[in-house]
């Protein structure tokens, strides 16, 4: 078990070992190659986090071991280049064969006459857009050539570009069509949506305007909010319509289906190995233990199902870590614990008011509800309602350690009865019963928030990224 996990792969079978069943997700895209092999351009649209590069990958396997010709390009790791033209044709270069080594040299050579071509077209683009109309003048006057010639030569320069660009493509196609016999290549390009804003933007131009030839199928993993992002910064305007943007690129987009609820949390569980923790001979001595699984399953697949698979991971792996400062008689009280957990990861200044003790018991106790009002249902407000005790009562401890009277609840001597003095949030039956069960009232009643905190913060400087 290592704490950050790759799913390795089995060349023959690559999705053998995918525990979210998403063989049938590359199964329709690869139909749709099939019926669509003269190209196009294929958009993998989904948030970050969601394993998008791992799915690429099988799926990459799957197309090679259907006898598809594929090139696999990570533009993040790839951003050092300033023209991504060089480092699309270098990726090209790991499929030749000897049939085709004539041909990918013609294909670099036209490849290298666009970069000379284009270049002083990027160049005089860019002063245009970040220079002022009067600046640029000055600047063309400079010159001992007049604007007549200056123009002349753009006409001839645009005519050169227009026949380097064309030759080109014409190259392209013929080294694809060498290389890829009757079905078409597939370009997988990663990453699109974290590498820099202007180079992203770059590598969508350039497929647009000089990729695009019959035969090859592009296949873009992205985050198109984030891509959108990096196109409003290029473009210097919030304004763009990404959407609208994007269609002149993209022919095709896909996401891949969410997977089945609580499906990643329970490969996840197997991964880290709670259970030599939960099931330990030792802990399994202790009847208070016995149902500390289930019970951290039912929170934790509350809490986790609307977060992305690399969120879970992370979230996960440091309880995994956490787990391990608790001595095998140690009280865990799995629906707190995580839930703290939790709180550190994407509430931290609500976690550290906590362990701070700078906010009040009905302050902490709306706070609380404010984070967990969407998750409660009638099925699992007792969960809820028991997480809400074990906070105010574990805070109280904490937060004066010479408590004497109680502001959450007190015995009525007249009716020999427990009665609240803060309500709950959920439900005030359920909550006074978790504030007088056995174990609140007896086997922890003096347990402290901070036996929670205090492993959790020792854990919680191992940054998992």
């Amino acid at each position: 078990m290592s704490l950050k996990h790759e799913i390795a792969f089995d060349e023959n079978n690559p999705f053998a070992n995918c525990k979210l069943d998403r063989k049938q997700y590359a199964d329709v895209l690869t139909n749709i190659i099939e019926n669509y092999p003269r190209g196009f351009v294929l958009a993998i649209n989904n948030k970050w986090g969601t394993g998008k590069t791992t799915f690429v990958k099988m799926w990459e396997q799957e197309l090679k071991n259907a006898e598809f010709k594929t090139v696999y390009f990570n533009a993040w790791e790839n951003d050092f280049e300033d023209n991504p033209l060089t480092a699309l044709i270098g990726e090209l270069k790991d499929i030749v064969n000897k049939k085709g080594e004539e041909k990918f040299k013609k294909l670099v050579k036209n490849a290298a006459q666009i970069t000379k071509n284009v270049a002083p077209a990027i160049i005089k683009a860019f002063l245009e857009k970040y220079l002022d109309s009067k600046t640029l003048s000055e600047a063309l006057s400079d010159t001992s050539k007049s604007f007549l010639d200056i123009f002349e030569e753009d006409v001839k320069d645009y005519a050169t570009r227009k026949k380097s660009i064309t030759e080109f493509k014409k190259s392209l196609f013929e080294f694809v069509t060498t290389e890829s016999a009757e079905k078409p290549l597939i370009f997988i390009i990663d990453e699109l949506d974290r590498c820099r804003p202007n180079y992203a933007v770059s590598i969508l131009e350039q497929i647009k305007h000089f990729f695009s030839v019959p035969n090859i199928v592009f296949v873009l993993s992205i985050d198109k909010t984030q891509l959108g992002h990096a196109i409003c910064g290029v473009y210097g305007s919030e304004q763009i319509d990404t959407d609208e943007y994007l269609k002149r690129f993209i022919d095709i987009e896909y996401s891949i289906p969410n997977p089945e609820e609580g499906k990643f949390f329970e490969y996840l569980f197997e991964y880290f190995d709670f259970n030599t923790f939960f099931s330990s001979s030792e802990r399994s001595k202790y009847r208070e233990f016995q149902y500390e699984v289930r019970t951290f399953k039912t929170i934790a697949k509350i809490l986790l199902k609307n977060l992305t698979l690399r969120q879970q991971e992370k979230i996960l792996a440091h309880t995994r870590i956490t787990l391990r400062t608790f001595s095998q008689n140690n009280y865990l009280l799995p629906t707190i614990f995580f839930f703290l957990i939790y709180i550190k990861t994407f509430y931290n200044e609500f976690y550290n008011s906590l362990a701070n003790k700078n906010i009040s018991l009905i302050e902490a106790q709306e706070q609380y509800f404010n984070i967990v009002s969407p998750f409660i249902t009638s099925d699992n407000k007792r969960v809820f309602t028991q997480v809400e005790a074990f906070l105010l009562k574990f805070y109280e401890n904490y937060k004066d350690e010479n408590i004497r009277v109680s502001e959450i609840l007190e015995y009525d001597d007249a009716t020999y009865k427990y009665v609240l003095k803060i309500n709950s949030k959920i439900d005030d039956a359920l909550f006074l019963e978790q504030l007088t069960a056995d174990g609140i009232t007896h086997e922890y009643s003096g347990l402290k928030l901070s036996h929670f905190l205090t492993k959790i913060n020792l854990t919680s400087a191992v940054i998992i990224n």
